[in-house]
């Protein structure tokens, strides 16, 4: 086989979504593939990494400025105790658009009480107040994703 044709062969490849490719002239044939031994790359098994231990910080050439210093969480400043996401989601604090929230601030909440839901994986997930109280903050917009712990509102 011309090796002009198997330049244009791996060339269409590139271009394409295509994964492989076997061409027969007569006798002759060849095989392009984007995966070793022909092997889809998800068969193959991901690769585990040990947890390494923690590195020493290197010695800081100057401490930052009081501007330049990491500003406090917004969970911080409250004296509450916060609900946090129990997943990776997107928060939403009504059960359906348009619908009127689950809780506001200032609003009294029993425990066991729905106090927003956490959308993970097209799953709807109420979450619900951990403790009898009042609703003190709300640090997440609606529809805004949050990520697994992340302090959500907090109940005083």
């Amino acid at each position: 086989m011309d090796i002009r044709k198997v330049k244009k062969l791996i060339e269409l490849l590139e271009e394409s979504d295509i994964s492989e490719i076997e061409i027969q002239e007569g006798e002759e044939s060849v095989r392009i593939s984007r995966h070793p031994n022909g092997i889809p790359m998800a068969s193959y098994p991901m690769p585990q990494y040990a947890p390494q231990a923690p590195q020493a910080p290197a010695p800081a050439a100057a401490s930052p400025s009081p501007a330049e210093a990491e500003p406090e969480s917004a969970a911080s400043t409250y004296r509450g105790v916060t609900v946090n996401s129990p997943m990776v989601g997107t928060f939403y604090r009504s059960p359906a658009p348009g619908s009127k929230s689950f809780v506001e601030i200032g609003d009294s909440v029993k425990k066991g009480d729905t106090i927003c839901i956490v959308e993970a994986m097209k799953m709807m997930n109420q979450i619900e107040a951990d403790r009898d109280g009042v609703i003190e903050a709300i640090l997440v917009e609606d529809g805004e994703p949050v990520e697994f712990d992340q302090p959500m509102l907090s109940i005083a």
